[in-house]
């Protein structure tokens, strides 16, 4: 076997992608918000969460990048963009793509230019409340997240059909 092969090479960059960019969603989830939340002191709290997030930041951002690119290349390199049209049999497609936008979304629009002031005001108001706002939207992102990969890596090897 010689040569170079885009498919593998694009499959792996995907999966790379997502895990770094899921993990990392996981990581800020289940174990980053839960330890600021432990601690005494409110500001204590939203000062350790911006200040490890805001270095997560710039990895998601990547990470989501490399995902869409990654993830358009095999879906055109394939020629399964007709795939799209049949949700109940590639729901799972749907569902990459929906997340991906999302976090898209959120990272280079929402995050820098509307969630980041809200959030400086919201923690001036209300500390513990908007820590427990942020713990809860992230743990409903993981969960979609979660259930869009167990969907996308199942329904790749011919599972998680409803059609």
């Amino acid at each position: 076997m010689s040569g170079f092969n885009d498919f593998a090479i694009a499959r792996a960059l995907h999966v790379l992608a997502v895990l770094l960019w899921i993990g990392g969603v996981a990581f800020v989830t289940l174990v980053l918000l839960p330890a600021c939340r432990a601690l005494a002191e409110p500001q204590a709290q939203l000062d350790l969460f911006e200040r490890l997030e805001h270095r997560f930041a710039g990895i998601a951002r990547w990470s989501v990048l490399l995902a869409g690119a990654s993830g358009a290349w095999l879906v055109w390199r394939l020629g399964v963009g007709s795939r799209f049209a049949d949700p109940a049999s590639w729901w799972w497609m749907h569902g990459m793509v929906i997340v991906w936008t999302l976090f898209a979304t959120m990272l280079f629009i929402l995050e820098p230019f509307v969630l980041h002031k809200a959030f400086q005001a919201s923690a001036r108001r209300d500390p513990l409340g908007t820590m427990a706002r942020i713990q809860r939207v992230h743990v409903v992102l993981l969960s979609l997240s979660l259930i869009v990969v167990a969907g996308a890596v199942a329904g790749s090897h011919g599972g998680w059909a409803f059609g």
